[in-house]
């Protein structure tokens, strides 16, 4: 059976940011499912929903597709892992 490590009790670092992201450009799940699908990335409106709470992985391509989208840099989408991170004097 497969294992996944957790980061703070999530599969993923970004998940906050996701939200915060569509939510600040106006798109419902239905919407960035689409724009991310116009690019070739197939992420369903529940796992968007999973993405955004940590309950599902993220992928590298599709945090590259979802810099695209938003249109920011990658590493705004790792911030918070970073800050925590540096916080606690790890790099």
């Amino acid at each position: 059976m497969y294992q996944c490590n957790k980061y703070n009790d999530k599969l993923n670092v970004s998940s906050r940011k996701i939200r915060e992201l569509r939510e600040k450009n106006k798109l419902s799940l239905t919407g960035l499912s689409t724009k991310l699908a116009l690019m070739g990335i197939d992420i369903s409106k529940p796992s968007l929903h999973k993405l955004e709470t940590g309950k599902r992985i993220l992928k590298d391509y599709e945090l590259y597709a979802l810099s695209h989208v938003f249109k920011v840099p990658i590493e705004e989408l790792l911030n918070d892992f970073i800050s925590e991170l540096k916080d606690e004097d790890v790099v």
